[in-house]
């Protein structure tokens, strides 16, 4: 008997420690984006629902509904903060003050690696904003940040001046060569990928001069 109590609360003390500490509202919340990423990624959207997640991040079932709607909420939660951080990576690149080629080069560098870590979680936004409207009014609301993005480097850094539909342009072409860098279409269609990348490479080298 004294065996099985001790297993019993060792196993207690085992599964408390794999437990996340409480902590505050906004801790809680980045936990399960956290979670979230990881098993969209995985799984796709359709593959992954609000149990899984709040369990990947350590939590009961109930603590998911007290910080998002539901998981299309949280999917979005990650795709900002997927944008975010690709963004502030391309940021830190360009204020770093190297040659336009090399500057180049390492944006692109960044962008495909982004891509390709992160291909099925953009596979499944783009899923998502073809058939669900609410989520593609967020994409588009995420868009035009990108483009406030794009004008403010080019302000803070002096690059040349461009209209905003000719950043449009250049987000809607290089957005998709990466995801097909990212998800192999290009191998697939037995291309060859220093060609694609170079070209590539070539885009950002105009926005930079």
């Amino acid at each position: 008997m004294a065996v099985n109590s001790d297993l019993k609360n060792k196993s207690r003390l085992k599964a408390l420690a794999q437990r996340p500490r409480r902590g505050s509202p906004e801790l809680t919340r980045e936990r399960i984006i956290d979670g979230a990423a990881s098993l969209f990624n995985q799984f796709g959207y359709n593959g992954t629902d609000s149990n899984s997640i709040v369990k990947e991040a350590g939590y009961a079932t109930g603590t998911f509904y007290k910080h998002f709607q539901d998981k299309r909420e949280v999917f979005l939660a990650v795709y900002e903060r997927w944008l975010t951080a690709e963004w502030k990576a391309i940021d830190e690149e360009l204020s770093k003050g190297r040659a336009p080629d090399e500057t180049a080069r390492r944006v692109v560098e960044i962008s495909i690696k982004f891509h390709t870590e992160w291909r099925g979680l953009r596979a499944s936004l783009m899923e998502l904003i073809f058939s669900d409207e609410a989520a593609r009014k967020y994409f588009r609301k995420q868009r035009r940040r990108q483009l406030e993005v794009m004008s403010g480097l080019r302000q803070r850094l002096g690059l040349p001046l461009r209209t905003r539909e000719q950043d449009a342009l250049h987000l809607f072409l290089t957005e998709r060569v990466f995801d097909a860098l990212g998800q192999g279409e290009i191998q697939a269609l037995g291309l060859d990928r220093k060609v694609v990348v170079e070209f590539m490479v070539q885009k950002v080298l105009g926005l930079l001069r």
